[in-house]
């Protein structure tokens, strides 16, 4: 597994992850946003989003569970699974199809574990009152990708006039 770890100063420092994500991803990819309430789960969702998709809504999912959006290539699904009553309830919202043909952003994955594939992007979100980060870690198909979109995003960073 690889795994590296970005510190995320502010909410344009997490836009621009969202977009380093979005360039590496295609057709079948899981992204596991990870994290406590308010660690940036659906801020970087929402970058992922309108990185692909152009400037759309892009509202939380969190009573509708999921939300999609058409991307040039693939349909981008956004589950949030806070609600979600059991693991298997994941099949009713459509996630066979995501997980197939779209690209899958999923906030809390732990609510739906088993169901979800472990072959994954893992973005592990973390806030304390001095900073943010993000951790990201991948097997499989996402094991050479993670250090592509961290070395994107850190050079997304260090270029930024923000």
């Amino acid at each position: 597994m690889t795994t590296t770890t970005i510190s995320l100063t502010n909410e344009s420092a997490t836009a621009r992850l969202g977009r380093a994500i979005a360039a590496r991803l295609s057709a079948g990819d899981v992204v596991r946003l990870e994290g406590p309430l308010g660690a940036g789960k659906t801020t970087l969702a929402r970058a992922i989003i309108r990185a692909l998709a152009g400037p759309v809504e892009v509202p939380s999912p969190t009573y509708t569970l999921v939300e999609t959006y058409n991307a040039p290539d693939f349909q981008i699904w956004h589950f949030d699974l806070y609600r979600l009553e059991k693991p298997g309830d994941l099949w009713e919202l459509g996630a066979e199809d995501a997980f197939d043909d779209g690209v899958s952003l999923i906030e809390w994955p732990e609510r739906a574990e088993g169901a979800v594939p472990g072959d994954a992007l893992i973005v592990a979100l973390s806030v304390d009152a001095a900073s943010r980060s993000a951790t990201l870690s991948g097997t499989g198909r996402w094991a050479d990708r993670v250090e592509a979109v961290a070395c994107d995003a850190k050079n997304r960073l260090e270029t930024s006039h923000e």
